[in-house]
């Protein structure tokens, strides 16, 4: 194993310890990273509940979400949603699928969830929403196979983040601290903008606020501070 390989599979289990820990992951959600020499590879916990998974839980899948060596374990039904979403996007190196409960109620309404602070630019404006029943009819509501995976994948297209109707989110990106990022900047969006609208009529980001802030955001220097900042309320911080 690579030293690359190596540090990149600590810091999976570290972004499942953190989005559990900030009310992002619960007892269910997943956290996958592509394998840093092999692009055609990926990597995703087995099924198991985010705040207890430990190295010896990851597995390695091809981009037809099929575990290399399943080791006798039992991967999660919705692998292949990430396999899929890592095969239509090159750029992307992490993605996560959760049921944030603060995200919830804009996947069974008509209101879109679109960034209301600088710091949810990294949505890139509202959020798609993708539903099953469009292709599909009545299903069991999960991304466990192929043609809902990849039809998944196109409704996510080029963005950050697509939201499931009823059933939840999934976000991807260039890099773990970028995906952990803009998961727990949805949750916090959504929080506010619930709260605003309660308030009355929010005013939002500009296009041209959403992409600059956007770019800076999920620069190095930014996402290098917020990493080290949540992996510390996470127990990893060190000095």
């Amino acid at each position: 194993m690579t030293q690359d390989l190596h540090a990149l599979l600590g810091d999976l289990v570290i972004a499942n310890r953190i989005l559990a820990h900030e009310g992002v992951l619960d007892d269910f959600g997943h956290v996958a990273v592509r394998h840093p020499d092999r692009p055609d590879r990926f990597f995703v916990s087995r099924s198991r509940s985010p705040e207890l998974v430990t190295r010896d839980d990851l597995l390695e899948f091809t981009l037809d979400g099929v575990p290399v060596d399943p080791k006798g374990l039992r991967p999660y039904l919705e692998s292949g949603l990430h396999a899929r979403i890592f095969a239509a996007r090159p750029d992307v190196q992490a993605c996560v699928h959760h049921h944030c409960p603060a995200v919830l109620p804009y996947t069974v309404t008509d209101v879109p969830l679109r960034p209301i602070f600088h710091m949810a630019s990294v949505l890139g404006g509202p959020v798609p929403v993708w539903d099953s029943r469009d292709e599909f009819g009545d299903t069991n509501m999960l991304i466990d196979d192929m043609p809902r995976a990849d039809s998944l994948a196109r409704a996510l297209g080029n963005g950050r983040a697509v939201l499931l109707r009823n059933h939840g989110a999934t976000c991807a990106a260039h890099s773990l601290p970028a995906v952990v990022f803009v998961c727990i900047r949805m949750k916090d969006n959504a929080e506010l903008q619930t709260h605003a609208m309660g308030m009355g009529t929010p005013r939002f980001l500009t296009d041209g606020e959403t992409r600059q802030a956007s770019e800076m955001l999920m620069g190095e220097r930014p996402l290098d501070r917020a990493w080290a900042y949540w992996r510390a309320r996470a127990g990893f911080g060190g000095i």
